[in-house]
């Protein structure tokens, strides 16, 4: 981390004289890439950090070109050599989705959505022209062969997960055939790819966009299906309405030639469906196999979006294979199996978590179940070892900042709530009343108390479940 935080200022140093005030670790989502925010008095800037080189130059030159015909997109501000580092204005740490989540379905939100579906028509139309697809990450087009790629990537990495029995072959013939009639149209405009609430920051009133640098050649309904059809979101079939007919007038402003609506209708419900099935399948990766907790939490409302789909949608005759399939993919038993139970006010169960300094000792258990989990937190680095964070302790931010941006504790505990994510679940099912787990560290302040913090705070989201929180060593610390 202190090697990436040298690189980060030597290109802002490159920009700024003087040294910045702060800098601090964005929490990542899916991909690999390392975001900061730095600032420097009343100033801020995103600094984004991606041995992915050509990913970085994709995006460069997509903002680059969109800025400069007047879309909405982020300004690049540096860019090192290597492609490596790139910082940008800063657009804030609000998106639609947050919007959407604090706020409720009110006016206000629906007028964010249509200027945001307003925007995106002209970065499709406009925006396009000009555009050099050779600098694509990927495919220059989304045709056949994309398509295909996305149905068999919620194949292997979501169906094939769930052992289903279903012919393999003849579902592979019918992909193939789905994928046809979706490319069965002439792409000529930009496709972001990834459009979507979270992907769209909100900034004073107005709608910017990010992380579009999955762009490429494709169909326009694509981009409105994964915006309206975003499970997270959860629009009301009202919502979409409206927002799909003010899309439809928005694209018949700017395209040269009237826009052959039923057609166009057609191709979206289509483009739709496959949105909701490439969903599940990055769902299917980052969650069933690299383990991450948001992403599986994720499944069901992936799910219970399809089914609502499936109930204003049918698939054609010709692939009834696939058909079988979704239907049996929608039911309650698939859907409940990637629900974790939920604690209620009759749930007997109470976590015990604590935090304690080895140098005391682990702390007893006085219930009568006994068991549970002890980790032993000295494997991370220390930040007590640093005269800054000495007299702090893991309930304080900077050592928050520190622990979660220049060590191996996020990646710990992913490992520790992948174990006891198991026995919650078990226990709530068996109505047991008791559990506890221990976090350890030297002295108990700094590593210990943040992973038992974090910990708790993961069991009541997930579970709703009672925890009791005991730093056991508190009036130890050094103060």
């Amino acid at each position: 981390m202190e090697a990436i935080l040298q690189h980060i200022e030597n290109l802002f140093n490159t920009i700024h004289g003087q040294p910045w005030d702060a800098i601090q670790k964005i929490p990542q989502s899916g991909g690999d890439r390392m975001y900061f925010r730095i600032t420097q008095g009343q100033q801020s800037w995103i600094a984004t950090y991606n041995l992915n080189s050509k990913e970085s130059e994709t995006f460069i030159y997509f903002a680059n070109h969109f800025y400069e015909k007047g879309m909405p997109v982020p300004k690049v501000l540096a860019v090192n050599e290597q492609y490596t580092v790139y910082l940008q204005e800063d657009l804030g740490n609000i998106s639609l989705l947050d919007v959407l989540e604090k706020e409720g379905k009110t006016e206000a939100v629906f007028l964010l959505f249509q200027k945001s579906v307003t925007a995106l028509a002209k970065l499709q139309i406009e925006g396009a022209q000009g555009l050099d697809y050779n600098h694509c990450l990927t495919s220059k087009s989304f045709g056949k062969h994309s398509i295909l790629t996305d149905l068999l990537y919620y194949k292997y990495y979501f169906l094939d997960t769930l052992q289903y029995p279903y012919d393999k072959q003849a579902l592979i013939d019918e992909l193939e055939l789905l994928s046809a009639q979706l490319a069965d149209n002439h792409f000529d405009n930009f496709m972001f790819r990834d459009f979507q609430s979270r992907n769209i920051m909100v900034k004073n009133g107005e709608v910017f966009f990010i992380d579009f640098q999955g762009g490429m050649q494709g169909g326009l309904p694509y981009d409105i299906a994964s915006l309206l059809w975003q499970a997270k979101a959860e629009l009301s079939n009202e919502w979409k309405e409206k927002l799909f007919d003010h899309y439809i007038n928005e694209l018949q402003k700017l395209l040269p030639t009237p826009l052959k609506v039923a057609d166009f209708k057609k191709q979206y419900h289509g483009f739709v469906l496959l949105r909701l099935l490439q969903v599940l399948g990055a769902y299917g990766f980052r969650g069933l196999f690299e383990r991450k907790a948001h992403f599986l939490t994720s499944i069901p409302l992936g799910l219970l979006n399809l089914k609502n789909f499936l109930k204003v949608y049918s698939l054609d005759k010709d692939t009834p294979v696939f058909a079988s399939i979704l239907k049996w993919m929608v039911t309650d038993e698939v859907v409940e199996r990637f629900s974790p139970p939920k604690a209620n006010e009759n749930t007997p169960l109470v976590i015990t978590i604590n935090s304690f300094s080895y140098k005391k000792g682990i702390p007893a258990d006085g219930s009568d179940n006994g068991g549970g989990f002890v980790f032993d937190m000295r494997g991370i680095l220390n930040p007590g070892r640093i005269e800054e964070y000495k007299k702090q302790s893991g309930l304080d931010k900077p050592v928050q900042d520190f622990l979660e941006q220049r060590t191996k504790m996020n990646g710990f505990l992913n490992s520790v709530w992948d174990l006891i994510d198991i026995t919650v679940e078990d226990y709530l099912k068996r109505g047991f009343e008791s559990l506890q787990i221990n976090f350890g560290c030297t002295g108990g302040q700094h590593r210990s108390v943040f992973a038992a913090e974090q910990t708790a705070r993961h069991l009541r989201n997930k579970y709703k479940v009672k925890t009791v929180l005991h730093h056991t060593n508190k009036d130890h610390w050094v103060k």
